[in-house]
């Protein structure tokens, strides 16, 4: 029945022909459905309704709307996520209202996993508020004991985006508030790759892409989770038009909108949301514990493949498929010539530095097949040393 369940949810996506896609972790696949509804966009909505379209299409609910679909995907209740703007951003507005509710301490806490754009915003809040405040970064495995009474702000991303390493968000965010903090985890690697339940976890903020798992095209706006009782305390440190009671009276002073609304800012980028939008229909009648069971299985399989054909590798994801999100990492000397060789070969995953070879595991388009060839590939390119060519070394922008 799960077999059955993915060979059709494979025939949604456009997949070139010959290609073996292992980068959702990194860009999800182009939903057939995704294609056809922003041509509807151009053609009917914007190439007819015009300006009209904001009422006659909904354009304006988007965000609220989209906002409510993911809330399934990440056990958060209706009114409660909302898309706007990146990720970046979304976290900056989640760490100056946690620290809006923190009272006097002044300690963000991470780890040297987390995602470094998310220290960087981190950093910048710091510099931005004056107020005394400090990042304190630990080993993933020092978390927990990192927490204590001086820390304001967990700041957490669940799935270490290098290795696919987890963290506990029920125990360590249970821990945090216990000792006073309050939790903001990214779900960048986490959201429509294994079951989250921000509500069972009693989490305070999350934030995530959706250009990942989530297949909602390149720079698809993200989203942010706010728990439903911080809402009407929050006063947005980006106090934008879109997040106003009333945008469209243009009062010359700013008041929040009810809820999560408030953490809009700007206008829509309609015609990405729309994209989402239709992207998200491949979840329709999907449960995220198949998802996660055939994930681990085929994941399992493609390190027990490359360990016995390419002893030169190096495992860096926890072996323990419960302990790791649905990507695979790799060590290699020569990794990123290895991975350019490899797509090059229509085996496409993707570079870490400074020597983590990446590879994702989308269910929804991705089978066993795929996952025995793309290790056979791999062993080629290794064992006969086919990455040690110039052109395989000289490095993209984008890796």
């Amino acid at each position: 029945m799960t077999s059955d369940l993915f060979a059709r949810t494979r025939t949604l996506f456009e997949i070139p022909d010959g290609v073996i896609y292992l980068d959702g972790n990194s860009l999800g696949v182009m939903p057939k459905a995704a294609r056809e509804r922003v041509i509807t966009e151009l053609d009917v909505s914007w190439g007819r309704e015009l300006i009209r379209a904001w009422n006659t299409c909904g354009w304006i609910d988007l965000p609220s709307k989209i906002g409510d679909r993911i809330a399934t995907l990440i056990g958060a209740p209706p009114g409660s996520v909302v898309v706007a703007d990146s990720t970046s951003i979304n976290l900056y507005k989640a760490l100056t209202s946690a620290l809006q509710l923190s009272g006097d301490r002044r300690v963000i806490l991470s780890d040297s996993g987390n995602f470094p754009t998310d220290l960087y915003v981190a950093e910048g809040v710091i510099r931005t508020l004056d107020r005394g405040l400090s990042l304190k970064i630990v080993a993933p495995e020092d978390i927990e004991a990192a927490i204590d009474a001086d820390v304001a702000v967990l700041m957490l991303t669940e799935v270490d985006y290098r290795t696919g390493r987890m963290h506990d968000m029920a125990r360590l965010t249970a821990r945090a508030q216990a000792a006073g903090a309050l939790t903001i985890w990214d779900l960048a690697h986490s959201c429509g790759a294994l079951p989250v339940d921000l509500t069972g976890a009693n989490a305070d903020f999350a934030i995530g892409c959706s250009y990942k798992y989530l297949n909602g095209g390149p720079g698809a706006p993200a989203f942010i989770y706010v728990r439903p009782d911080h809402q009407p305390k929050i006063q947005p440190a980006l106090s934008a038009w879109m997040g106003h009671a009333a945008p469209f009276a243009f009062p010359l002073n700013y008041t929040p909108a009810p809820a999560i609304d408030r953490m809009r800012t700007g206008t829509p980028p309609v015609l990405s949301l729309a994209a989402l939008d239709s992207a998200l229909t491949v979840w329709d009648g999907i449960s995220m514990q198949d998802v996660r069971q055939r994930s681990m299985e085929l994941s399992d399989l493609f390190i027990a493949r490359v360990e016995a054909l390419c002893p030169e590798l190096e495992l860096a994801s926890p072996r323990d498929a419960t302990k790791r999100g649905s990507q695979v990492s790799f060590r290699f000397h020569e990794g990123y010539a290895a991975m350019q060789a490899l797509i090059a070969d229509n085996v496409i995953g993707d570079f870490r530095a400074p020597d983590i070879m990446r590879f994702g595991f989308t269910p929804l388009y991705i089978g066993f097949a795929e996952v025995e060839e793309a290790a056979r590939r791999l062993a080629r390119i290794i064992s006969e040393n086919r990455w040690d060519r110039p052109e395989f070394k000289a490095r993209s922008k984008v890796t």
